[in-house]
């Protein structure tokens, strides 16, 4: 048993908000904005004062889970868990099974700590004195929200009223309100009562399963059976909740299961600095501007034109007489909007995604992370396509051949040993390899550097389930 928190970092999400940097398959808490780090990573450097908290347990799912140790790895963070949800069930189902890990890992008297991986937060002093006055109320039974002290009548949260003051500091709730309209966020705001839902939460584990057992037992039910029934992978430090048994779990969430109805729901009002980065205009706001109030990351060129946010990371872009306008570049798209309207990003995916010609530019994003390193598309014609992957020192692709296509490879960055059916070799830059139609291969780092090379493929068929793997590392059919 310990007194420490328990951190569960929800990163399971898959939206798209953020086009054409965030795709389904790259959202936005693993993709690197106006800095070096992702909101995951940040998240996971909140937690890591180790007076406070245990490693920190991850909540996501399969088509993250590597994107999730990788980017942990990169800080050298160790994790206690990396719980994987089989099937999205929403926030309810996904934290009673943390709670039920927890419980079973840390003991009956534990405090869990539920935060968004794609929040921006300044951790400051005032965050930390948020944490334990939600930590102190919590061990005295409360389920806590983080209620954030609202700087405008914002329409995109959803509101917490406060009601009694409880001993140490938090406040007893009154109700949660949707997302209201402009005026009543207004009249709202003017009582002094209300805060914004930030989706964060302090839940002491065993009242918050005593609860769950009132309001929600079928979340509970399906969640700890699942729990009961995984399948640990002790090499990669996952936890696989069963898919079938998860999947009966109802889609809801965690303020509509157990918050909304429980008599036990505090808040604690949080003054520290909190965005969702829900829109490019988030973004903009939340970086530092230039004279002109121009947000620029990357290659840009700037004339005359100002209150606008520029990312492109590849190509150059020249802005010319241009006003409260995002303009983000992506290896495969651009993106130009009114900054004020840009929280309605969403309705032009929703075009993509009803065209079949565009529907992969809100899935795919051009750069795939695998558990090896990754690849990204360069260029794709008719029966070829070229790619750039990128092998980190130590790791191995798997053991694999191809029935449609054949590949060249073009060492331009470190050295890497290639077996070839019985032939193995090591390459180094500037040196190349061909792998017939069919051949068994596999591509290997054996150095202490990445390893960086050119694809190039040509075939009949170059999707990527033409690959039959024969050996694999990280247990992929």
């Amino acid at each position: 048993m310990s007194d420490k928190i328990v951190p569960v970092i929800m990163a399971g999400g898959k939206g798209t908000r953020l086009w054409p940097l965030s795709r389904s398959s790259a959202p936005k808490q693993f993709i690197r904005f106006l800095e070096d780090e992702t909101l995951f990573q940040k998240a996971l450097q909140r937690v890591q004062d180790s007076s406070r908290y245990t490693a920190p347990i991850i909540l996501t799912n399969e088509d993250f889970r590597f994107l999730v140790a990788e980017q942990a790895r990169e800080l050298d963070i160790a994790l206690s868990s990396i719980l994987l949800e089989p099937v999205a069930r929403n926030t309810a189902p996904a934290i009673a099974a943390a709670a039920v890990l927890i419980k079973e890992r840390f003991g009956p008297d534990a405090v869990m700590q539920v935060l968004a991986s794609d929040h921006e937060i300044e951790a400051d002093e005032t965050f930390y004195a948020c944490i334990d006055r939600a930590a102190a109320t919590a061990r005295e039974g409360k389920l806590v929200a983080f209620g954030i002290e609202p700087s405008e009548p914002a329409t995109g949260y959803g509101y917490v009223e406060a009601g009694d003051e409880l001993p140490g500091g938090a406040a007893a709730v009154v109700r949660f309100v949707e997302k209201p309209d402009r005026e009543n966020a207004q009249k709202m705001i003017e009582t002094g009562r209300f805060t914004w839902n930030s989706g964060m939460f302090m839940f002491p584990v065993t009242p918050l399963i005593a609860e769950l057992e009132q309001h929600a037992p079928d979340v509970i039910k399906h969640a700890r059976h699942a729990f009961e029934q995984v399948q640990n992978d002790p090499a990669l430090d996952f936890t696989r909740l069963d898919a079938d048994i998860f999947a009966q779990c109802p889609d809801i969430s965690i303020d509509y299961a157990v918050m909304e109805k429980t008599s036990a729901a505090a808040v604690v009002a949080s003054s520290f600095a909190w965005s969702d980065l829900g829109s490019w205009d988030a973004i903009w706001k939340d970086g530092e501007k230039d004279a002109d109030g121009n947000v620029i990351s990357g290659n840009a060129t700037v004339l005359n034109s100002s209150n606008s946010l520029v990312i492109s990371r590849d190509m150059h872009v020249a802005l010319q007489d241009v006003q409260d306008k995002a303009v983000i570049v992506s290896e495969d798209a651009v993106y130009v909007g009114s900054l004020k309207s840009s929280q309605n990003v969403g309705q032009i995916v929703k075009q993509l995604k009803a065209d079949r010609e565009t529907e992969a530019l809100a899935r795919e994003h051009p750069t795939i992370y695998r558990p090896w390193g990754g690849y990204t598309s360069i260029v794709k014609g008719e029966r070829f396509q070229a790619k750039r992957i990128f092998v980190k020192p130590g790791k191995q692709l798997s053991l694999q051949k191809h029935h449609h296509r054949a590949e060249h490879w073009i060492i331009v960055r470190g050295s890497a040993e290639v077996t070839v059916d019985d032939t193995v070799k090591l390459l180094s830059e500037n040196e190349s390899v061909y792998i017939p139609i069919g051949a068994t291969h596999r591509l290997n780092n054996p150095g202490k550097i990445d390893l960086e090379l050119i694809e190039i493929q040509t075939g009949a068929y170059l999707g990527e389930d033409d690959i039959v793997r024969l050996q694999d590392d990280f247990g992929r059919n």
